[in-house]
């Protein structure tokens, strides 16, 4: 299982879009290097959803339910199917991510334009930990 952060503005479609409506297709990304990362994900794989903007917290838990699949009128960028699973019991923002020295090689804040990044195994555990789970 490969772990992600997958990143929206709340206010476009927000953790609580997705828990009303259960599932959605992850599309409209258009960067080339996030493409990449989303070819990579496999059905299983989780994800945080980070709400970007004015928050800037991850807030939730997503699965990824299908692999990617062509995207846009060109067919050439990428979408992946999500799914809800739980929201974490408290948000960790990106200013406590960007404090925890054991997240400093987190690609995000490396980073920090791309709507999809990956999530080593370690860092998955320590914004769990963060989150109070």
């Amino acid at each position: 299982m490969a772990y992600w952060i997958m990143r929206s503005e709340p206010e476009t479609y927000g953790w609580d879009d997705l828990v009303r409506d259960t599932s959605t297709e992850w599309d409209g990304v258009r960067n080339a290097t996030a493409r990449i990362f989303l070819k990579e994900m496999q059905p299983g794989d989780r994800a945080f959803f980070y709400h970007s903007g004015k928050q800037k917290a991850a807030v939730g838990i997503m699965e990824i339910t299908r692999a990617w699949r062509p995207d846009g009128e060109d067919g050439n960028w990428a979408s992946v199917a999500v799914k809800a699973v739980e929201a974490l019991p408290r948000p960790v923002t990106l200013a406590e991510m960007k404090a925890e020295p054991r997240l400093k090689a987190l690609e995000m804040l490396r980073l920090s334009r791309l709507s999809v990044t990956p999530v080593r195994e370690e860092e998955w555990r320590t914004i769990l930990e963060m989150a109070g789970r």
